[in-house]
C-alpha cells in the first residue's frame, strides 16, 4: 500500500508541476484573470492523477479502472470547446483582433497541455514503480523538460526575414515599400500615417515559408501579436489606423503597416518575429513532389 502511495504522489506531483510551468501570462493576455488560472490549474491536477492512478490499476489488472482515461481524453476535448468559446466572445470587444485561426490555435494548446500533464504523470509513476523514487522524480524531471519543448512552436523570425520599410503615398495609395496597402482618402489621416506609422516588409525564406504568411489568419496574428505588444492608435470609428498586411503577388513578400502607440522600429520587428507560425497556415508545399519540382 505504501509503494503505490509513493509511485502515485510522485506521478501527481510531477504532472501538476507541468502544468504549472506550462501556464503564464504573456502579450497573448490569455489566461489573464484568477479564474483562468483556477480552472487551468485544477483540470491539470485531475489530468496528473488521472495518470498517476493508471499505474497501480494497470499492474493490478483493474482495466475497469484504467478505462477511466478515455473518459478524461472526452473531458479534454471539451476544454478545447470552452477555450474557443470564450475567446471568441473576447473577440467582440478587440480593436484588433486574434482572428479565428489563431483562436483555434490556442483552444487546441489548452487541451494539448492537459495530454502532456497525463503523460508525464503516468511515464513518472512508471518509472518509480519500477526503478524506485528517485528515479521517477529524475524521469519527472526531464519529463517536465521535455514538455518546455513541446511548449514552444515554430515562429515568423525562423521562417521569415523582416526588414524595415518606408512609408509612402502615392496619390491617396498607402505603400509600405513597393506593396500598395488601401488608401486614404482623408488628407489628415495620411499626414498622420506618414508622420507616424511604421512599416516592415516580411520576406519568406522558402516557399513553405510563403505558404504561411500566404494565409490571411496568420497575417491577422501578426497584426494581433504587434497592435498588443506596441499598442495601436485606432479607435471604432478610424478604420484607416487598423494594422494592415498586404501580399506582393509576384514574390509572395508581405508588406505591413501599423501606427503604434510606441514607435519603435526594433520592438515592432522582434514583435512580428516572435508571432506564432499557426497550425492552420502551416503547409508545406516543399514536402510534397510536385512542390520540390516547383522549387526547382
Amino acid at each position: 500500500m505504501e509503494k503505490y502511495l509513493v509511485v502515485t504522489g510522485i506521478g501527481i506531483a510531477t504532472g501538476f508541476l507541468t502544468r504549472v510551468v506550462l501556464i503564464r501570462v504573456d502579450y497573448r493576455q490569455y489566461p489573464g484573470y484568477p479564474h483562468g488560472f483556477v480552472t487551468h490549474l485544477s483540470l491539470g491536477f485531475i489530468a496528473s492523477a488521472l495518470g498517476a492512478i493508471a499505474v497501480p490499476a494497470l499492474l493490478k489488472q483493474d482495466y475497469a479502472a484504467f478505462t477511466f482515461l478515455a473518459l478524461a481524453a472526452q473531458q479534454f476535448r471539451e476544454i478545447r470547446n470552452m477555450e474557443r468559446q470564450t475567446l471568441e466572445s473576447l473577440e467582440e470587444a478587440e480593436l484588433v483582433q486574434r482572428g479565428k485561426n489563431y483562436i483555434e490555435g490556442i483552444a487546441r494548446t489548452f487541451e494539448a497541455r492537459n495530454y502532456l500533464v497525463m503523460i508525464t504523470a503516468f511515464l513518472s509513476a512508471l518509472t518509480a514503480w519500477f526503478l524506485g523514487p528517485v528515479a521517477g522524480v529524475t524521469g519527472g524531471i526531464l519529463l517536465i523538460i521535455i514538455s518546455l519543448v513541446f511548449k514552444t512552436g515554430d515562429v515568423i523570425g525562423n521562417i521569415c526575414e523582416v526588414v524595415p520599410a518606408e512609408i509612402s503615398f502615392k496619390n491617396n495609395i498607402l505603400h509600405v515599400n513597393h506593396i500598395g496597402i488601401m488608401a486614404v482618402g482623408l488628407k489628415d489621416s495620411r499626414e498622420k500615417i506618414q508622420k507616424e506609422a511604421l512599416g516592415v516588409i516580411i520576406k519568406p525564406k522558402n516557399d513553405d515559408a510563403r505558404a504561411a504568411i500566404h494565409d490571411m489568419g496568420q497575417r491577422q496574428a501578426i497584426a494581433y501579436t504587434a497592435a498588443t505588444i506596441l499598442g495601436v492608435k485606432k479607435d471604432i470609428d478610424t478604420p484607416e489606423f487598423t494594422p494592415i498586411l498586404r501580399k506582393d503577388l509576384d514574390t509572395g513578400e508581405v508588406g505591413f503597416y501599423i501606427l503604434p502607440n510606441e514607435p519603435d522600429m526594433k520592438a515592432l520587428i522582434a514583435a512580428v518575429k516572435r508571432t506564432p507560425v499557426l497550425e492552420s497556415s502551416g503547409s508545406r508545399p516543399l514536402k510534397s513532389k510536385a512542390g520540390r519540382y516547383a522549387a526547382d
